[in-house]
């Protein structure tokens, strides 16, 4: 990928892509592999809105190919993550590696789309054309990410990014999701307010390849610190043994650091086999969640509306009909419109 051919997008395209017959799709896809960051940012849009033509994009652009490699960065609300991610994407690109990222934000209740999705992340990459930012609302998503964030982290790999970044919001042990997509997840938290054993206790930390104590010239560094590594020691027995790191983003102290410890973790993955183990696991997370997101539509088709799902409900929580009874009910209802049909 050449990154002068490139123009930063961060938001939705403007143009209305639903109607749009295959052969525009087709069009969008070709634009998307010559590095087109528009039509990379109305794929995405696509993607999310759930369009009918998602299968045909994810296909074209050799959804089956290797994966770019992907850093998760997640921890609570305040460590300082969008900063992190900044003074990481500018390591990145002082080597010439050009960088995808995906900020995976809280749904507002308002609008639907991602609560945080206006605020401004890394000015001093806007202008950079290795560097390509998309901000995506979780919809409800357990865990944290949105249904559609691998799939859009797929047409990134097509645009030819070399590194995809995750940053989550950090709620919690919800949050723990971002492993499953993430080739090395770093958990983030900070000195001070307690965050590291508050995240303990969550067990956010179960997920972490590598642990960031960032804002570490705050006061209670040295507690935290000492509460990261007796909690990794407790927990080894790995054959990766998670490095506990001290940084501070917004100085670029110890992000060097930081980089070394990823590619280390990528070269370990591969020579221990577990970067095999890890696409099978994602694999299977990805099959039911698309089977469980078919079959619901294939209800929806098949009589299981929001009247017959309301009334469904009304019944369960009133004792009138269990949930088991109430499944079987939509499973027959799905086989009479199929044999009908």
């Amino acid at each position: 990928m050449e990154p002068e051919s490139k123009q930063v997008a961060t938001g939705r395209g403007s143009e209305n892509m639903r109607d749009e017959p295959s052969r525009g799709i087709s069009s969008l896809v070709e634009k998307v592999l010559a590095g087109d960051m528009r039509a990379l940012a109305r794929a995405i849009s696509l993607i999310e809105d759930g369009a009918a033509d998602v299968s045909h994009i994810l296909r074209s652009t050799g959804a089956t190919t290797t994966m770019a490699p992907i850093v998760g960065i997640t921890g609570p609300s305040g460590a300082g993550k969008s900063s992190l991610v900044d003074a990481l994407v500018a390591v990145y690109r002082r080597t010439g590696v050009t960088v995808g990222i995906l900020a995976v934000d809280p749904t507002s209740p308002l609008t639907g789309g991602a609560l945080l999705g206006d605020r401004v992340r890394m000015n001093r990459h806007s202008g950079d054309a290795g560097v390509f930012m998309r901000s995506m609302a979780t919809r409800g998503a357990l865990g944290g990410l949105a249904a559609a964030a691998y799939d859009v982290l797929i047409l990134m790999t097509a645009a030819g990014f070399d590194r995809l970044i995750v940053e989550t919001v950090g709620v919690g042990q919800d949050e723990v999701d971002v492993a499953g997509v993430a080739d090395t997840t770093c958990v983030v938290v900070t000195p001070g307010a307690g965050d590291e054993v508050q995240a303990i206790k969550a067990g956010i930390l179960e997920v972490g390849d590598i642990f960031v104590l960032n804002k570490s010239d705050l006061a209670g560094a040295e507690q935290a610190e000492a509460h990261l590594r007796a909690w990794v020691a407790g927990e080894q027995g790995e054959a990766w043994a998670p490095p506990v790191l001290r940084t501070v983003a917004t100085s670029e102290r110890g992000i060097g650091k930081l980089h070394t410890a990823i590619e280390r973790h990528s070269s370990w993955l591969h020579s221990s086999g577990e970067a095999a183990a890890k696409r099978r696991a994602l694999a299977r997370l990805r099959l039911h969640s698309l089977l469980r997101d078919r079959l619901l539509r294939m209800a929806r088709s098949g009589g299981f509306d929001r009247a017959c799902e309301a009334e469904l409900i009304e019944a369960i929580a009133s004792g009138d009909l269990g949930v088991h009874g109430a499944v079987e009910r939509i499973i027959a209802d799905i086989s009479t419109s199929k044999e009908q049909s």
